[in-house]
Protein backbone atom coordinates (compact mmCIF):
# COMPACT_ATOMS: atom_id res chain seq x y z
CA UNK A 1 0.00 0.00 0.00
CA UNK A 2 1.02 3.20 -0.83
CA UNK A 3 1.56 5.27 2.75
CA UNK A 4 1.22 8.76 0.73
CA UNK A 5 -2.27 7.75 0.15
CA UNK A 6 -3.22 8.80 3.65
CA UNK A 7 -1.20 11.76 3.30
CA UNK A 8 -3.57 14.72 5.16
CA UNK A 9 -4.13 17.69 2.26
CA UNK A 10 -5.47 20.94 2.39
CA UNK A 11 -7.38 22.93 0.02
CA UNK A 12 -9.09 26.47 -0.47
CA UNK A 13 -11.56 27.46 -3.20
CA UNK A 14 -11.55 31.43 -4.26
CA UNK A 15 -15.30 31.65 -6.00
CA UNK A 16 -14.88 34.69 -7.83
CA UNK A 17 -19.01 35.05 -8.62
CA UNK A 18 -19.11 39.44 -8.85
CA UNK A 19 -21.78 38.77 -6.14
CA UNK A 20 -21.02 39.45 -2.70
CA UNK A 21 -22.56 36.98 0.22
CA UNK A 22 -25.79 36.47 0.88
CA UNK A 23 -26.81 36.35 -2.57
CA UNK A 24 -27.00 32.55 -4.11
CA UNK A 25 -24.17 31.54 -6.24
CA UNK A 26 -23.92 28.83 -8.90
CA UNK A 27 -19.97 29.52 -8.95
CA UNK A 28 -20.55 28.68 -5.36
CA UNK A 29 -22.08 25.94 -5.02
CA UNK A 30 -19.89 24.08 -7.48
CA UNK A 31 -17.16 25.07 -5.42
CA UNK A 32 -18.69 23.60 -2.22
CA UNK A 33 -18.88 20.65 -4.33
CA UNK A 34 -15.51 20.46 -5.70
CA UNK A 35 -14.38 20.59 -1.63
CA UNK A 36 -16.95 17.40 -0.70
CA UNK A 37 -15.65 15.79 -3.23
CA UNK A 38 -12.07 16.25 -2.26
CA UNK A 39 -12.98 15.60 1.32
CA UNK A 40 -13.25 12.15 0.23
CA UNK A 41 -9.53 11.74 -0.44
CA UNK A 42 -8.71 13.08 3.26
CA UNK A 43 -8.58 17.06 2.25
CA UNK A 44 -9.37 19.39 4.45
CA UNK A 45 -10.59 23.14 4.01
CA UNK A 46 -13.03 26.48 2.86
CA UNK A 47 -14.41 29.01 0.85
CA UNK A 48 -13.99 32.40 0.26
CA UNK A 49 -15.84 34.49 -1.99
CA UNK A 50 -13.44 37.10 -3.30
CA UNK A 51 -16.42 39.73 -3.63
CA UNK A 52 -17.13 39.37 0.41
CA UNK A 53 -13.55 40.84 0.53
CA UNK A 54 -11.59 44.17 -0.23
CA UNK A 55 -8.89 42.71 -2.79
CA UNK A 56 -7.26 45.76 -4.14
CA UNK A 57 -6.51 46.02 -7.87
CA UNK A 58 -2.48 45.70 -8.43
CA UNK A 59 0.05 42.82 -9.14
CA UNK A 60 1.92 43.37 -5.71
CA UNK A 61 1.94 41.20 -2.62
CA UNK A 62 0.34 43.89 -0.19
CA UNK A 63 -1.11 46.81 -2.13
CA UNK A 64 -1.84 48.45 0.77
CA UNK A 65 -4.75 50.60 2.37
CA UNK A 66 -7.21 47.98 3.84
CA UNK A 67 -5.99 45.44 0.79
CA UNK A 68 -7.02 42.27 2.22
CA UNK A 69 -5.53 40.17 -0.21
CA UNK A 70 -2.85 39.20 2.13
CA UNK A 71 -4.57 37.67 4.08
CA UNK A 72 -6.10 35.53 1.24
CA UNK A 73 -2.50 35.16 -0.02
CA UNK A 74 -1.45 33.64 3.54
CA UNK A 75 -4.65 30.69 3.04
CA UNK A 76 -3.24 29.90 -0.56
CA UNK A 77 0.43 29.52 0.76
CA UNK A 78 -0.76 27.21 3.64
CA UNK A 79 -2.82 24.77 1.71
CA UNK A 80 -1.80 22.26 -1.01
CA UNK A 81 -4.24 22.86 -3.28
CA UNK A 82 -6.74 25.75 -4.60
CA UNK A 83 -9.49 25.91 -6.18
CA UNK A 84 -10.68 28.63 -8.92
CA UNK A 85 -14.01 28.63 -9.41
CA UNK A 86 -15.48 31.69 -11.79
CA UNK A 87 -18.34 32.29 -13.71
CA UNK A 88 -18.45 32.74 -17.32
CA UNK A 89 -19.21 36.60 -18.68
CA UNK A 90 -19.20 37.63 -21.98
CA UNK A 91 -17.35 34.83 -22.66
CA UNK A 92 -14.38 35.14 -20.11
CA UNK A 93 -13.72 34.37 -16.57
CA UNK A 94 -15.46 37.16 -13.84
CA UNK A 95 -13.23 40.07 -13.95
CA UNK A 96 -13.41 39.43 -10.20
CA UNK A 97 -11.06 35.72 -11.63
CA UNK A 98 -9.08 37.85 -13.88
CA UNK A 99 -7.96 40.40 -10.38
CA UNK A 100 -7.18 37.16 -8.93
CA UNK A 101 -4.64 35.81 -11.34
CA UNK A 102 -3.14 39.24 -11.37
CA UNK A 103 -2.58 39.35 -7.46
CA UNK A 104 -1.38 35.83 -8.35
CA UNK A 105 1.30 37.44 -10.33
CA UNK A 106 3.63 38.85 -7.83
CA UNK A 107 3.94 35.12 -6.98
CA UNK A 108 6.95 35.28 -9.94
CA UNK A 109 8.81 37.43 -7.97
CA UNK A 110 8.39 34.95 -4.54
CA UNK A 111 10.73 32.34 -4.14
CA UNK A 112 12.63 29.87 -1.83
CA UNK A 113 15.90 29.38 -0.36
CA UNK A 114 16.63 27.14 -3.97
CA UNK A 115 14.84 29.37 -6.27
CA UNK A 116 11.43 27.98 -6.52
CA UNK A 117 7.91 30.21 -6.55
CA UNK A 118 6.31 29.57 -3.09
CA UNK A 119 3.74 28.19 -5.01
CA UNK A 120 5.68 25.02 -6.63
CA UNK A 121 4.43 21.75 -5.37
CA UNK A 122 0.85 23.59 -5.15
CA UNK A 123 -1.82 22.08 -7.34
CA UNK A 124 -4.44 23.77 -8.52
CA UNK A 125 -8.06 22.85 -10.17
CA UNK A 126 -10.87 25.01 -11.88
CA UNK A 127 -15.16 25.24 -11.73
CA UNK A 128 -16.52 27.01 -14.27
CA UNK A 129 -20.53 27.64 -14.33
CA UNK A 130 -22.31 29.72 -16.99
CA UNK A 131 -25.34 29.95 -19.46
CA UNK A 132 -23.83 29.27 -22.89
CA UNK A 133 -20.80 27.71 -24.51
CA UNK A 134 -17.28 28.76 -23.32
CA UNK A 135 -16.26 26.62 -20.19
CA UNK A 136 -13.31 25.35 -22.32
CA UNK A 137 -12.09 28.77 -23.73
CA UNK A 138 -12.07 30.07 -19.49
CA UNK A 139 -10.69 26.64 -18.70
CA UNK A 140 -7.55 27.26 -21.00
CA UNK A 141 -7.04 30.82 -19.97
CA UNK A 142 -7.26 29.80 -16.51
CA UNK A 143 -4.80 26.73 -16.96
CA UNK A 144 -2.46 29.22 -18.35
CA UNK A 145 -2.28 31.47 -15.94
CA UNK A 146 -1.91 29.69 -12.74
CA UNK A 147 0.83 27.94 -14.51
CA UNK A 148 2.78 30.82 -15.27
CA UNK A 149 2.38 31.33 -11.86
CA UNK A 150 3.43 27.61 -10.51
CA UNK A 151 0.85 25.83 -9.82
CA UNK A 152 0.56 21.70 -11.23
CA UNK A 153 -2.52 20.81 -12.84
CA UNK A 154 -3.65 17.28 -12.99
CA UNK A 155 -5.29 15.65 -16.03
CA UNK A 156 -8.98 17.00 -15.98
CA UNK A 157 -8.67 19.34 -13.90
CA UNK A 158 -11.63 21.10 -14.18
CA UNK A 159 -15.44 20.43 -13.59
CA UNK A 160 -18.22 22.68 -15.43
CA UNK A 161 -21.40 23.10 -16.26
CA UNK A 162 -23.02 25.27 -19.52
CA UNK A 163 -26.36 25.69 -20.09
CA UNK A 164 -28.16 25.76 -23.28
CA UNK A 165 -27.50 28.95 -25.28
CA UNK A 166 -29.71 31.60 -25.01
CA UNK A 167 -31.31 30.19 -21.93
CA UNK A 168 -31.64 31.55 -18.48
CA UNK A 169 -31.40 28.59 -15.93
CA UNK A 170 -28.71 28.82 -13.46
CA UNK A 171 -26.78 25.75 -12.07
CA UNK A 172 -27.56 26.36 -9.01
CA UNK A 173 -31.64 26.32 -9.85
CA UNK A 174 -31.25 22.70 -10.98
CA UNK A 175 -33.11 20.17 -9.58
CA UNK A 176 -29.93 18.26 -9.46
CA UNK A 177 -26.33 18.07 -10.21
CA UNK A 178 -26.45 17.02 -13.71
CA UNK A 179 -24.71 13.24 -13.63
CA UNK A 180 -21.89 14.15 -16.61
CA UNK A 181 -21.10 17.39 -13.84
CA UNK A 182 -20.80 15.15 -10.37
CA UNK A 183 -18.56 12.38 -12.48
CA UNK A 184 -16.54 15.33 -13.55
CA UNK A 185 -15.95 17.15 -10.07
CA UNK A 186 -15.15 13.20 -8.51
CA UNK A 187 -12.72 12.89 -11.38
CA UNK A 188 -11.09 16.60 -10.69
CA UNK A 189 -11.38 15.89 -6.93
CA UNK A 190 -9.48 12.62 -7.39
CA UNK A 191 -6.34 13.35 -9.82
CA UNK A 192 -5.68 16.74 -7.72
CA UNK A 193 -5.35 15.38 -4.45
CA UNK A 194 -3.11 12.05 -5.85
CA UNK A 195 -0.79 15.07 -7.91
CA UNK A 196 -0.78 17.26 -4.47
CA UNK A 197 0.32 14.35 -2.56
CA UNK A 198 2.76 13.08 -5.09
CA UNK A 199 4.51 16.50 -4.91
CA UNK A 200 4.57 16.68 -1.06
CA UNK A 201 6.58 13.70 -1.06
CA UNK A 202 9.04 14.75 -3.62
CA UNK A 203 9.36 18.38 -4.41
CA UNK A 204 10.40 20.17 -8.08
CA UNK A 205 14.17 20.63 -8.50
CA UNK A 206 15.89 23.67 -7.42
CA UNK A 207 15.80 26.84 -9.77
CA UNK A 208 18.99 27.31 -11.88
Amino acid sequence: MDTHENTPLRAVALVCTLSPSPSPSSSQLLAEQTMAALSEHGVTGKTIRIADHDVKTGVKTDMGDGDTWPEIRDTVLGTDILILSTPIWLGHPSSICQRVLERLDAELSETDDEGRMLTYGKVAGICVVGNEDGAHKVSADLFQGLNDVGFSLAPNAVTYWVGEAMHRTDYRDLDKTPEKTAATTKTLAANTAHLARRLKAASYPPSS
